[in-house]
């Protein structure tokens, strides 16, 4: 019977070390992307000069059991994302477009959570074919221009759908991923609404519809959509 205590004093201790971890992990993310992220735009330069803490961060990722729990989940996967983006830019530095290096985000992989993972793996099939929300889109950040800002902070669960909702209302009545031309009776988008439109259409609700749910000035139904072509040129602060 003494048996019992023990194997549950082990179990506490195990879930108390993994909660350090994946404390630590949104912690140090928030600490680098402070330390490293202004305006939307990356220094690159600083970062492949000294990658320790992205080093740091990729050691404490590489071994996490992730919860499955929904905006934990969310939340990590965002995070290492966007990190795993960083990672791969500064692995090839210097590049002037993520486009430069061939598969990086099909073929290239990191070690996280205990799998090997691409930067496609990790949007299309551990996020959205996961979960069907659009405003990852708005989040999940590419390392080009074009891309969604990336923000000076980590994704956490507690505040994640705040989050989310704040950087789609951001993109979507920003200039960057949408211009209303009233007199034409035309928008001009981004091309992830073309992309990924059927993360956008989702029950019978039309691109516009969707962009209407976020935008403070309403967009009439008839305009017609158009898109702009997608900067790819990489996010690197000057």
């Amino acid at each position: 019977m003494k048996k019992y205590p023990l194997i549950f004093l082990l179990t506490l201790l195990a879930y108390s070390l993994y909660a350090q971890d994946v404390s630590s992990f949104f912690t140090k993310t928030d600490q680098f992307l402070k330390t490293y992220v202004q305006n939307g735009t990356v220094a690159y330069e600083k970062i492949h000069s000294n990658p320790s803490a992205l080093d740091e961060l990729f050691n404490i990722a590489a071994t996490l059991s992730i919860s499955k729990e929904e905006d934990h989940y969310k939340a990590f996967w965002i995070n290492a994302y966007n990190l795993a983006v960083i990672k791969g830019i500064i692995t090839n530095y210097p590049m002037n477009s993520p486009l430069d290096k061939g598969g990086f985000f099909d073929k290239i992989t990191y070690e996280i959570a205990g799998q090997k993972v691409t930067l496609n793996s990790i949007e299309n099939t551990l996020l959205r074919a996961q979960f069907k929300d659009p405003r990852l889109h708005f989040v999940l950040v590419c390392g080009a221009i074009g891309c969604p800002p990336l923000i000076p902070k980590a994704y956490f669960p507690e505040t994640l759908d705040k989050q989310l909702k704040e950087q789609t209302e951001l993109a979507i009545n920003g200039d960057s991923f949408i211009k209303v031309n009233i007199k034409k009776k035309r928008v001009e988008a981004s091309e992830i609404l073309k992309w990924y439109k059927e993360d956008f259409v989702i029950k019978g609700q039309s691109e516009i519809d969707f962009l209407n749910l976020y935008r403070k000035e309403k967009i009439p139904p008839n305009f017609k959509l158009r898109y702009f072509t997608y900067n790819w040129t990489l996010n690197s602060q000057p």
